[in-house]
């Protein structure tokens, strides 16, 4: 531990020499003007956003934010609800007691089996979104296709995938809720790229796509730091309120594609 201690000290103690003694050379002054470069293009280029970019980073937020609740509460949310065995807590047994173990470890096998078919489950919608990818891609080499109305169709289909599953008692029917939505998973991947690419120049592609992926990142943050439970309470303490939050807010994402009306985004033509 002496000898760890004394070679961790000598290299952070080089590193801090190598620091504070290095001269500035003019390469990286020319960094430093690159990076303020870099910053003021940032901020032109968020003050300067297309107004179709707006529109698809709504219709982004809700789509994520429906998807992150999935991922992150779907196996507590279904194997409550559906299967009848939510996670046990072992604050709640006494483990000193034979009896209270055994319940516990019981307890603890359902809901393990139950979390292992939901996630055979949940593997339905990647299947599911690759199928509407294949199909849309075979379609789209043939006729036009009207890309709001395919995305809206898809995402308002996914919203009543999450709802159907307040109704389901046959865990069988929750391959139809992830087929439907896969379907929208397929779109989320794809359509909004799609919109976007055509309302922008080509100069500045590569910039407002980077940027556009901060509308996948910024909901998926709100709902990791409480939204997704802060939301779900709002509905009761039914365990498949997460679901139905999901389906809402998937189902805003589908209708806020009604703000769209740029014809040359709405409409394509594979040449």
């Amino acid at each position: 531990k002496i000898a760890f201690s004394i070679g961790s000290f000598v290299f952070i103690a080089s590193i801090l020499y190598t620091i504070f003694t290095t001269k500035e050379y003019p390469a990286e002054k020319e960094n430093q003007t690159k990076k303020s470069n870099f910053i003021k293009e940032l901020s032109q280029g968020i003050t300067k956003m297309p107004r179709v970019m707006k529109k698809l980073g709504l219709i982004q937020f809700f789509s994520w934010f429906a998807f992150f609740v999935m991922w992150s509460l779907a196996t507590p949310s279904i194997t409550e609800y559906i299967f009848n065995a939510p996670a046990p807590e072992i604050s709640q047994y006494d483990m000193n007691i034979i009896e209270q173990e055994n319940a516990f470890n019981n307890d603890n096998k359902k809901y393990q089996d139950a979390a292992d078919l939901v996630g055979s489950y949940m593997g339905i919608y990647g299947l599911s979104s690759m199928g509407f990818a294949l199909l849309l891609t075979f379609f789209t080499a043939r006729k036009p296709i009207n890309r709001k109305l395919i995305h809206l169709t898809s995402l308002i289909l996914g919203g009543i995938g999450f709802f159907l599953i307040y109704f389901i008692s046959n865990p069988n029917w929750l391959i139809l809720s992830f087929a439907l939505i896969g379907i929208s998973w397929g779109s989320i991947l794809s359509m909004p790229y799609a919109m976007l690419a055509s309302s922008i120049e080509e100069n500045k592609m590569g910039f407002y796509m980077g940027l556009f992926n901060m509308f996948i990142v910024f909901p998926q943050i709100v709902a990791a730091i409480g939204g997704a439970n802060f939301f779900s309470q709002l509905l009761g303490s039914s365990a498949v309120n997460p679901m139905i939050i999901a389906g809402i807010s998937l189902t805003i994402a589908g209708l806020s594609n009604l703000f769209i009306n740029e014809k040359k985004v709405i409409s394509y033509v594979e040449n």
